[in-house]
């Protein structure tokens, strides 16, 4: 996966630009689609940046062997981003876990 095909999948699932978080919590990593978007005139990011940041975010995912777990996720959820609630997907890092979570 490429960031162009994250942002693809993004705009094909829910029409916009959504911006994506990696948050990591004690013994899980979570992958986040934001509530804020590309489009929106106070969005922090010049479209270079969000793509920029795009391939960054999609190189943890290929090195953890979840990209396509989160394509699926985004193509098959019901749920939607919304003002202050993001669409949070755990990332199975399977038995590679404790090489990306040590404290």
């Amino acid at each position: 996966m490429t960031g162009l095909d994250l942002h693809k999948v993004l705009i094909e699932k829910w029409g916009y630009s959504y911006d994506v978080q990696l948050r990591r919590l004690p013994r899980k990593v979570f992958f986040q689609v934001m509530w804020r978007y590309l489009e929106q005139a106070s969005f922090p990011m010049t479209e270079e940046d969000y793509f920029a940041h795009l391939e960054e975010i999609v190189a943890y995912l290929n090195a953890w062997g979840a990209a396509e777990q989160i394509r699926a996720f985004i193509e098959q959820t019901n749920e939607r981003p919304r003002l202050g609630k993001a669409v949070s997907i755990p990332v199975d890092l399977g038995s590679r876990a404790s090489e990306w979570l040590l404290e």
